[in-house]
C-alpha cells in the first residue's frame, strides 16, 4: 500500500515522503495513529495545502522534546531486584517498571517512548533508549542489581558477577590426597562398609 507520511517514522522516511509499505503495517500502525494517510490524488492535495502546518506543529513538537531531552542529561536509574547467585532475576525489569522509575525522577515519558528491545533478566548497568519524539532520543543507564551497595559498585563499573567468582565463594573445601584409595575419606579411613 502507497502512503503518505505524516511525521518522520524511523526505517520509513520523513515528513512528506510517499513510500509503500506492506498493508497490515499500515491498516493497524501507521493509519491509526495518524502517523500517514492513505496516498491517492485527494490526500496528496489536502497534505500539500496542509504541508506547512503540518511541518510547523512538527518543529513545535521537535522543540519541546529537544526541551525535554536536556533534562534527561546523564539521567540514570536504579532498580533492585532479587536474582539468584549467577545473576539471573527471578522476574524481569519491563517497560512498566523503567516509567514508574523516570517518573519518580521527575521525567514526563509515555509507555510507546522506551523502546526496550527485549526484557532485562539479569542484573547489570544497561542502556535503555528513551524516545521523545521520532526525531529526538536520550539513553538512559539502568542500573540493575540485588542491594543497593551492590548497584553503587556497578555504577562504579566494577562486574558485580565476576568479582564474586573471583572472590573465594567455594565455600566447602575437601582435603584431596591423589594416593587415596577410591572410597576412601579425607581423614584415612575407608568408605562406607558394604554389604
Amino acid at each position: 500500500m502507497e502512503i503518505i507520511l505524516l511525521e518522520r517514522v524511523e526505517k520509513l522516511g520523513a515528513i512528506g515522503d510517499v513510500v509503500t509499505v506492506k498493508d497490515g503495517f499500515a491498516r493497524n500502525f501507521l493509519l491509526p495513529r495518524k502517523k500517514a494517510m492513505r496516498a491517492n490524488e485527494a490526500n496528496r492535495k489536502v497534505f500539500e495545502a496542509n504541508r506547512a502546518r503540518i511541518e510547523s506543529d512538527n518543529a513545535n513538537r521537535r522543540g519541546e522534546a529537544e526541551a525535554e531531552a536536556k533534562t534527561f542529561k546523564n539521567a540514570s536509574v536504579t532498580l533492585i531486584r532479587q536474582a539468584s547467585n549467577t545473576g539471573q532475576m527471578y522476574g524481569s525489569v519491563a517497560v512498566r517498571d523503567l516509567i514508574e522509575a523516570l517518573v519518580a525522577d521527575g521525567h514526563k515519558v509515555s509507555k510507546a517512548a522506551i523502546v526496550l528491545d527485549r526484557p532485562i533478566k539479569a542484573i547489570g548497568v544497561y542502556d535503555v533508549k528513551v524516545s521523545l519524539h521520532p526525531e529526538v532520543s536520550v539513553t538512559v543507564k539502568v542500573n540493575v542489581a540485588r542491594s543497593p551497595e551492590e548497584a553503587e559498585m556497578q555504577a562504579q563499573g566494577v562486574d558485580v558477577m565476576a568479582s564474586m567468582y573471583e572472590r573465594d565463594e567455594a565455600g566447602f573445601v575437601e582435603d584431596y590426597d591423589p594416593n587415596a584409595e577410591p572410597g576412601a575419606t579425607a581423614d584415612g579411613g575407608a568408605g562406607p562398609a558394604l554389604g
